[in-house]
């Protein structure tokens, strides 16, 4: 005897094998099995549409034949209203039937129903996360009823998210020109394209025009303007922003002094943003991490490393957690290291060890490896510091790139300066110099010259050994003019060349062509109190 289909079900709901689509036949089963004992009454279209919006989150295959079998058939006792046809269609269009889903619009249409707001916002908004927004719009351009503002939210975004800012405007022009407003969320992803496009001015044209036809603008949307005018290396219009939300009665919050604190300091205003950290203490926005690591970082490039371990005195005091992030002791320790003062910031390492012991011990480990030539084992602690999510400092960096270049290892020494930068860790002269160097053994000179002229472009001043190795390559090649060039750039930028350089160059000068003995004519006329001639 067949097992009833109720216990059946049941089986295949429990049993730990049953595959997805039997485990949705079941639940879908079970519930309206349940639904249809729990009443001996006959369901109303209400109680049908109720059952189809279950199945369509369970099976969207399952509510389709529901749908056909209780609306469509020729025994049906209701005909599908606008709801129940708006709950198919949105089953259709989160599974990416968007096909079915215009058929069964064509299929209310003939049903003489009238498509409301939400059938053709669930049809758009499919479109748009499909990438068809041209289908989107010529469907929103034909729809029966005026779109609402939800239509041109829905849009807008999409068009945002695309990067088309002049379709998206167009949209916000439609909506206003038809009475409507759009929400704050569309109307700051406009301001955020535009201010992304270098267009922070225009964006604050948009959020006039916005809250003259009744929009609210939020502490989001300021944010987003705020960081516009930062990106844009303009602080101080950002800062009269804040001033204005706090005008309007918009309350700044930590996100907003962040970016603004960020904004200065990126511009090398240290003292300004630390002015506004003051300000927001004052104001009773409390900072959070990022506000200690943003200033830290900021006075650490600028120069200014002791202002830099005050706020991070200020940091350890405020909150305990806080000394377990490394970010703001990687800044001092790069801080130190852009100021050449390599052993203090291998002092400040041990003052890091109690806080981050394991990340202290490989950076220990690394240095002290380059330092005996030992590149390969270095390499291997340094590889799993990286897999353990650590973060390696100036120091590592500087360490394995000295050491890979003694060892000729220039092109591995030329990825970690890369990753250094993508980092922003930029280099200082004395480590391009030994990628300068080590190309220059390897007879690379050209990629040598663009590399001097990269540190120049980054204003990384290059000094007598960033030259010398170059001069002395040129010269054993015999192009002697490249390498007076290389002297006459040295002269220019007021680097004195040493004995090594005026040796190698005059005598090539001196034995050289008629147009060598030029060329040192032409020096001696130029530079008659720098010119040293070597000796015997």
């Amino acid at each position: 005897m067949p097992e009833p289909l109720f216990n059946l079900a049941t089986k295949i709901l429990f049993h730990h094998r049953t595959g997805t689509a039997r485990l949705v036949q079941a639940q879908a089963f079970l519930y309206f099995s349940s639904s249809s004992t729990a009443s001996t009454s006959t369901p109303s279209i209400r109680d049908l549409n109720s059952k189809l919006n279950r199945l369509v989150s369970l099976d969207i295959d399952q509510a389709r034949d529901f749908f056909r079998t209780q609306f469509l058939s020729s025994h049906s006792r209701f005909r599908p209203n606008v709801y129940t046809f708006s709950i198919l269609l949105k089953g259709l269009c989160r599974t990416n039937r968007i096909d079915e889903a215009f058929k069964l619009l064509s299929l209310i249409k003939s049903s003489r129903l009238k498509p409301n707001h939400v059938i053709y916002n669930t049809l758009i908004h499919a479109l748009c996360q499909n990438g068809s927004l041209g289908r989107a719009r010529s469907l929103m351009e034909s729809m029966r009823t005026p779109p609402s503002d939800v239509t041109f939210n829905i849009l807008i975004s999409a068009y945002c998210a695309e990067g088309q800012l002049v379709k998206a405007l167009v949209m916000l022009e439609k909506c206003f020109d038809l009475g409507l407003v759009p929400d704050n969320i569309s109307v700051t992803k406009i301001v955020d394209l535009m201010c992304r496009e270098n267009r922070a001015m225009e964006a604050v044209e948009v959020l006039e025009r916005f809250e003259a036809k009744g929009g609210v603008v939020d502490c989001v949307a300021y944010n987003t303007l705020i960081k516009g005018f930062c990106e844009a290396e303009k602080p101080n219009v950002a800062r009269k922003v804040l001033k204005e939300m706090e005008r309007k009665g918009i309350l700044p919050n930590v996100r907003s002094f962040n970016i603004l604190i960020s904004g200065f300091c990126d511009v090398g205003k240290v003292d300004d943003a630390k002015e506004l950290y003051q300000e927001m203490r004052t104001d009773g926005v409390e900072p959070n991490f990022d506000t200690f690591d943003i200033l830290i970082r900021g006075f650490c490039l600028s120069g200014r490393v002791n202002t830099g371990l005050e706020i991070l005195d200020l940091m350890e005091e405020f909150k305990e957690d806080y000394r377990h992030r490394i970010g703001p002791y990687n800044s001092i320790i790069y801080g130190l290291y852009k100021e050449g003062k390599n052993g203090e910031a291998v002092e400040f390492l041990k003052r890091m060890e109690s806080n981050f012991p394991r990340a202290i011990d490989k950076t220990l480990r690394i240095i002290a490896l380059c330092s005996d030539g030992e590149i390969e084992e270095a390499k291997l602690v340094f590889n799993q510091m990286v897999l353990e999510g650590g973060i390696p400092n100036a120091l590592v960096y500087a360490a394995l790139i000295q050491a890979m270049c003694q060892k000729n290892n220039v092109k591995e020494a030329l990825n970690l300066i890369n990753e250094m930068v993508q980092k922003g860790l930029f280099p200082v002269v004395s480590t391009f110099n030994a990628l300068i160097c080590a190309f220059c053994k390897e007879g690379e000179l050209v990629s040598a010259s663009r590399l001097l002229d990269e540190m120049v472009m980054r204003d990384c001043v290059p000094n007598v050994a960033s030259y010398a190795p170059l001069v002395q390559g040129f010269c054993e090649l015999e192009e002697v003019e490249r390498a007076f060039s290389y002297v006459l750039k040295m002269m220019e930028r007021g680097v004195v060349p040493d004995s090594d350089i005026w040796s190698s160059l005059v005598k090539n000068l001196i034995t050289g062509t008629q147009k060598n003995c030029s060329l040192l004519d032409e020096f001696i006329f130029r530079y008659p109190e720098d010119l040293i001639l070597p000796s015997g």
